[in-house]
C-alpha cells in the first residue's frame, strides 16, 4: 500500500476545528482508495508565537519540506497585531512560502449550482463561473528590499520596494500558460503597465512566454479594471495571472463570487518539493471555539493536495462530490445560510460529509 507523510499546520483561531474534519475525511477516502496518510503536526503563526516563541520554528519548516504534501488552516489573531512586524504570525506564513520555495499559489473559483444564489451578485451574472486565479507568491512588493520606515526632520516615511526579476515572471508565466493549455485556452494577465516600471516588464515577459503556447489566447488588463470585470462580468475569465499583491487583492474579491470565503481552496507550488494547500479564508478568531466554523475550504483544499500533491485524481473527486452532496441536501453552515435550509455546525457538517462520502 502507498504511503504518503503529511505535515498538519492547524494554525490558530477556526483552524484546529476545521483540521480536525478534514483529517477524518483524509483518513475515510484514503482508506476506501487504497492508500494510507501519515501526520505529522506542527505549530505555525499564533500557535507557534505561544509554544515556541516565533512564527515559523526551525522544526516546522523542516517537517514541511521533508513531506510529500502540506496542509495549513489558518493563521493570526488581533492578539498579535502589536509584535514587531517580524514577529508576527503572517511573517510566518511568508517564510514557510519562502523556506519551501513556493512561487505559484493557485486559487480556483467555481459556483456550485446549489449556492449560485449564496452569491450578493444576481444569479445571470454568475451562473457557470469557472476561473483559476494564478498569483506569483515570493515575488514583489511583499518580498522587494529596501523597505522600512525613517525618520527625518520631524516626519516619519515608510516604505516597500515592488519588485520582480525576469526569471520570476517567466516561471509564473509558464504555471498559467500551462493550466489555460489544460482549461479554456484563455489568459488574461493582470497589470498595471501604463504607470508601473515593474509592470511593463512583467508584460513584456507574459508577451514572450505567450509566443510558446500559440494555443492559449493570451490577453492584458489593468488591475483597476480587472477588479471591475470580476464582479461585471466574471464569466469572460478562464485563467487569470497576476503578480503577488495583485493576485491577494483580486482572489479575495474573485472568492466573494461564491457567496463565502469559506469556500475556497487552494494549493502553492514550487518548482520541486511538496506543495502547500490551505483555505483562503482567514482564523476567523471572532467565531473560534464556537463550532461556527466553515470546513468546506479546508476540506476542498484536502481534495487539492490529493488531486495535486499526491496524484490521487479518484480520492479528490469522492472529496468534492460529498461537498455537493452535502450542500445539494441543503445543509448550511451559517455563513451560507438560505431560507429552507438546515444549519450545521463545523462538527455537525464534518459528519455529514463523512456519511455523504460513505454513500
Amino acid at each position: 500500500m502507498t504511503s504518503y507523510r503529511i505535515t498538519l499546520l492547524s494554525g490558530d483561531g477556526i483552524g484546529p476545528e476545521i483540521t480536525a474534519v478534514a483529517r477524518q475525511l483524509l483518513d475515510a477516502v484514503s482508506d476506501r482508495h487504497g492508500f494510507s496518510l501519515s501526520y505529522n503536526e506542527q505549530p505555525i503563526g499564533g500557535a507557534a508565537i505561544d509554544a515556541c516563541g516565533e512564527p515559523l520554528p526551525a522544526r516546522t519548516l523542516a517537517a514541511c519540506q521533508a513531506a510529500d504534501a502540506v496542509l495549513l488552516a489558518a493563521i493570526g489573531s488581533p492578539q498579535y497585531d502589536s509584535l514587531p512586524r517580524e514577529q508576527r504570525p503572517e511573517t510566518g506564513l511568508l517564510g514557510l512560502r519562502s523556506g519551501m520555495g513556493l512561487f505559484a499559489n493557485l486559487r480556483p473559483v467555481k459556483i456550485l449550482p446549489a449556492l449560485v444564489d449564496a452569491s450578493s451578485l444576481k444569479r445571470e451574472v454568475i451562473e457557470g463561473v469557472d476561473l483559476m486565479v494564478v498569483r506569483e507568491l515570493t515575488g514583489g512588493v511583499y518580498f522587494g528590499t529596501p523597505k522600512g520606515r525613517i525618520e527625518a526632520n520631524g516626519q516619519v516615511r515608510a516604505f516597500n520596494t515592488m519588485a520582480y526579476f525576469d526569471y520570476e515572471i517567466d516561471r509564473i508565466a509558464k504555471v498559467g500558460f500551462d493550466i489555460a493549455l489544460a482549461r479554456g485556452g484563455r489568459l488574461c494577465s493582470v497589470d498595471k503597465a501604463n504607470v508601473l516600471d515593474v509592470s511593463q516588464l512583467w508584460r513584456d515577459r507574459v508577451v514572450a512566454m505567450g509566443q510558446r503556447y500559440p494555443g492559449v489566447e493570451l490577453s492584458h488588463m489593468y488591475v483597476d479594471n480587472a477588479a471591475m470585470q470580476l464582479v461585471r462580468a466574471p464569466r469572460q475569465f478562464d485563467v487569470l495571472l497576476t503578480s503577488n499583491l495583485f493576485g491577494d487583492i483580486l482572489s479575495d474579491e474573485a472568492a466573494m463570487l461564491t457567496g463565502s470565503i469559506g469556500m475556497l481552496p487552494s494549493a502553492s507550488l514550487g518548482s520541486e518539493g511538496p506543495g502547500l494547500f490551505e483555505p483562503i479564508h482567514g482564523s476567523a478568531p471572532d467565531i473560534a471555539g464556537l463550532d461556527k466554523a466553515n470546513p468546506m475550504a479546508m476540506v476542498l483544499s484536502a481534495a487539492m493536495l490529493l488531486r495535486v500533491g499526491l496524484k490521487q485524481e479518484a480520492a479528490a473527486l469522492a472529496l468534492e462530490s460529498a461537498v455537493d452532496t452535502v450542500l445539494d441536501a441543503g445543509y448550511r453552515t451559517g455563513d451560507l445560510m438560505a431560507p429552507g435550509c438546515v444549519q450545521l455546525g463545523c462538527q455537525a457538517m464534518g459528519e455529514h460529509l463523512l456519511a455523504a462520502l460513505a454513500a
